[in-house]
């Protein structure tokens, strides 16, 4: 079933245009963190954009094994933020709202299904307190301390894409292919990455 994105009244006073977003091609706008919509039965809704999120979540995940077992049954991480954008939820605005330290696991974890979330940063240490890359030699510990450190500082997914590669600092260290070589090839950058990824979302203590 399509998404119908909500209707958006502005509140008074407000007159730049807001941020769009767009679901299946159709323009959403977010206001004053709350949405209105018209439901199944025609009537207007109101609802806090967190509220609205969370039942958006609970639709797709109706509990948290669930949505760990998705979540970790997939290696590109993407395709489920992906597949819930399409759905209706609006992880930018909401991110806003919750604060934008946390990565789409933990800001998921916590507006679903109120779970303490850990930020960007404790999970990103508590990977280098494991020092889990011990068996990979120095350049290619070089790629992955400086993939750890974007995630940190930018919440990115989407780690093992080799586009990533094209980009500061990856950029200052060598053309794409050379860093792929680092590691043996592509398959052996993304297993790297996906080791990575593993040990990004185990349980912190």
């Amino acid at each position: 079933m399509d998404f119908e994105p909500p209707d958006i009244n502005i509140p008074p006073g407000v007159t730049e245009p807001p941020k769009k977003y767009y679901i299946n091609g159709k323009p959403v706008s977010v206001l004053a963190e709350r949405i209105e919509y018209l439901d199944e039965n025609g009537r207007l809704v109101t609802e806090s954009l967190r509220d609205y999120s969370k039942k958006t979540l609970r639709k797709r995940f109706t509990s948290l094994d669930q949505f760990l077992g998705r979540w970790h049954g997939v290696e590109r991480k993407a395709v489920i933020i992906e597949e819930l954008e399409k759905e209706g939820l609006l992880l930018d605005p909401l991110a806003e709202e919750v604060g934008r330290d946390l990565d789409p696991f933990d800001l998921i974890c916590y507006v679903a299904f109120d779970q303490p979330p850990l930020t960007r940063r404790e999970r990103a240490d508590s990977v280098r307190n494991r020092d889990i890359f011990s068996t990979y030699g120095e350049q290619s510990r070089a790629v992955l301390d400086a993939l750890l450190q974007k995630y940190q500082d930018e919440g990115v997914t989407g780690l093992d894409d080799p586009r990533i590669l094209k980009v500061l600092p990856f950029s200052a260290m060598g053309t794409p292919l050379e860093l792929l070589n680092r590691f043996g090839g592509r398959s052996a950058f993304e297993k790297a990455v996906h080791e990575l990824q593993t040990a990004l979302y185990e349980k912190v203590a």
